[in-house]
């Protein structure tokens, strides 16, 4: 079984920063894609905020292009989420997933079971 743990959300006042990490334990074979999805308030579905393969390439959303960051440490199964120039808009939960391959090269998106971030005004 595999875990993904987060940490890192919290209540922060709009223009400042929040770094959130995720970490995956277990039994991993390998892991591809890592990422993170966010839900606002009110919002039915999740929006991708930002992935990473393996290898380092990445993509944004655009409300995440030049605030946020993210990075991953392969040796520790972790994903980074540098949040900067925080708005009352990014206020939601992330979710962190990462694409679990298998011994038999089937992929599995594990998720993590969210934090709360708040930007206040």
């Amino acid at each position: 079984q595999v875990q993904l743990v987060e940490s890192g959300g919290g209540l922060v006042q709009a223009g400042g920063s929040l770094r959130l990490s995720c970490a995956a334990s277990g039994t991993i074979f390998s892991i591809n894609g890592m990422g993170w999805y966010r839900q606002a308030p009110g919002k039915q579905r999740r929006e991708l905020v930002a992935d990473i393969t393996s290898g380092g390439s990445t993509i944004y959303a655009d409300s995440a292009k030049g605030r946020f960051t993210i990075s991953r440490d392969n040796a520790k199964n972790t994903v980074y989420l540098q949040m900067n120039s925080l708005k009352s808009e990014d206020t939601a939960v992330y979710y962190c997933y990462a694409d679990l391959v298998s011994r038999n090269y089937r992929v599995f998106r594990n998720w993590g079971q969210g934090t709360q971030v708040t930007v206040s005004e």
